[in-house]
């Protein structure tokens, strides 16, 4: 580490790579060294605006402690690796795998490195699940409903919606359920970019969630329902609003009824912050500390798996066509 900041690199300066870059630019006790991209060129634009340097991948490794691989995801596998044959403590984006051929190997080189290795599911740093984190310890969950929708991007984008937008609440509901689903089951749309699944616990919980690049507003919603109340979690806003003693009444004024239905509704404090700044913090804190991170690999896998079954329902194609070389 330099002067007792950590030396960083990115490997993969696309679209989320750069926002990497920037993030790493803007925290304190960290030294961007470099960044590196199949693209020369497009490594030296983002260089040259980042006030960085552009390398090439191995010069690159021999020169950080930690790095950000933030390639397509066919190519994880590859690069991620290597960083683990380099001893460099590795924050490699969702999906962690494009399929589960190689998740025993990924698993058994992350445990001989003894480095740091944190998959990039950024909603488990939104300020406002943190806060829902803490809420649902005490609560007795019923059900999740999940929405994750919106316009085509205007970029090329290989992962289904599934993997690439599903795969998020997915890991969520992993977290707060604390379990493996028993069942899961999709349908899905054009060819995958629309898409519904519903997941089924043996605690009697079930969890309903859909992804879509075919919905003309960005929508990034949470509903919790547990026994003593009812959760609406806005991604987006960042925002919590508990809904608890929900009263029907039937009311007669004047010879008319009229029915009325009130409730409490509660509005935690969130302490909002760029999700993204804040998962990058987390990752660097564990490389300093050399513990286990907040979003390990076996979590990116168990993710993966559910969103794998799922997709092999949405869009099949998707599945047979998913590699990793």
């Amino acid at each position: 580490m330099t002067r007792n900041k950590t030396d960083v690199g990115v490997i993969g300066v696309g679209s989320m790579g750069q926002h990497h870059v920037r993030v790493y630019r803007e925290l304190n006790d960290v030294n961007l060294v470099g960044i590196a991209d199949a693209d020369s060129d497009r490594a030296s634009e983002v260089a040259e605006k980042r006030n960085t340097e552009a390398i090439e991948t191995g010069d690159l490794l021999e020169a950080v402690d930690a790095v950000s691989v933030v390639v397509p995801t066919q190519y994880h596998y590859d690069v991620v690796t290597t960083c683990l044959d380099e001893g460099v403590a590795t924050f490699v984006e969702k999906p962690v795998l494009g399929s589960l051929d190689r998740a025993n190997d990924l698993l058994a080189q992350v445990e001989a490195a003894d480095v740091p290795v944190q998959v990039g599911h950024i909603e488990r740093f939104n300020p406002a699940v943190t806060v829902l984190s803490e809420i649902v310890e005490d609560l007795s969950l019923v059900s999740a409903r999940a929405r994750r929708l919106g316009p085509e991007p205007d970029r090329k984008i290989e992962d289904s919606a599934v993997t690439d937008l599903m795969i998020h609440d997915i890991d969520i509901v992993l977290s707060l359920f604390d379990e493996t689903p028993t069942s899961v089951s999709g349908s899905g749309v054009r060819e995958g970019r629309h898409a519904s699944a519903l997941l089924e616990f043996d605690g009697d919980r079930m969890a309903l969630l859909t992804a879509s690049r075919k919905t003309q507003r960005k929508v990034r919603t949470l509903e919790i329902t547990a026994e003593e109340c009812f959760i609406e979690v806005d991604y987006l806003d960042q925002s919590i609003e508990i809904h608890r003693n929900s009263v029907p009444e039937y009311i007669e004024e004047d010879g008319d009824v009229r029915f009325k239905h009130e409730s409490i509704v509660e509005r935690p404090v969130v302490q909002n912050g760029e999700p993204l700044r804040r998962e990058l913090e987390s990752f660097l804190e564990a490389v300093k500390s050399e513990t286990t991170p907040e979003v390990p690999v076996q979590d990116g896998l168990d993710a993966l798996s559910v969103a794998l079954e799922i997709e092999q329902e949405t869009s099949p194609d998707l599945v047979m066509a998913s590699t990793d070389d």
